[in-house]
């Protein structure tokens, strides 16, 4: 079982949503699944005073939800450090892997535990990484669904 702190410096904070510093990169990602396990992708959306700087989605083949929520953040925090080696804020609807990475949650199955460090390890690259729980409703996030929805339905069906 692994606990973590949020930033380098171990901090965790509230349950509240922070407001991000002027100069923070908000990064708003999701993953998606068509059955658990089923097909998979992921996506991001980088945001930057406002304005969407960088888009992208990806697909895994065949695993779960949760691994592709890990995967979006994953490649989002790689995508960010274009952009900045500051603040950066991490907004997704996935409470588990939102609650894991931050430390509220363990992480009992290995295979998120592996992924959990990459984020970790991703941090590391950052003066700090807020990240924050968003509801599945959010405009951004929506966005994000439908380049992930997008993404499987480009993926011919395969029938077992």
């Amino acid at each position: 079982m692994i606990n973590r702190k949020m930033t380098k410096n171990g901090e965790v904070p509230g349950d509240t949503a922070m407001t991000p510093g002027a100069d923070a990169l908000i990064v708003y990602t999701d993953g998606a699944s068509r059955g658990n396990p089923g097909d998979a992708a992921w996506a991001y959306v980088v945001v930057r005073d406002g304005s969407v700087v960088a888009w992208r989605s990806g697909y895994l083949g065949k695993t779960t939800n949760n691994v592709a929520e890990y995967h979006a953040i994953i490649n989002a925090l790689r995508a960010a450090r274009e952009f900045t080696t500051g603040s950066v804020v991490v907004r997704s609807d996935s409470e588990l892997v939102v609650r894991q990475v931050t430390g509220r949650y363990r992480i009992r199955k290995e295979h998120l535990a592996g992924l959990a460090e990459e984020v970790w390890r991703l941090m590391r690259d950052f003066t700090e990484v807020q990240f924050e729980n968003v509801p599945r409703e959010h405009p951004c996030i929506q966005v994000v669904d439908r380049l992930c929805n997008e993404t499987l339905d480009a993926r011919p069906q395969v029938k077992e």
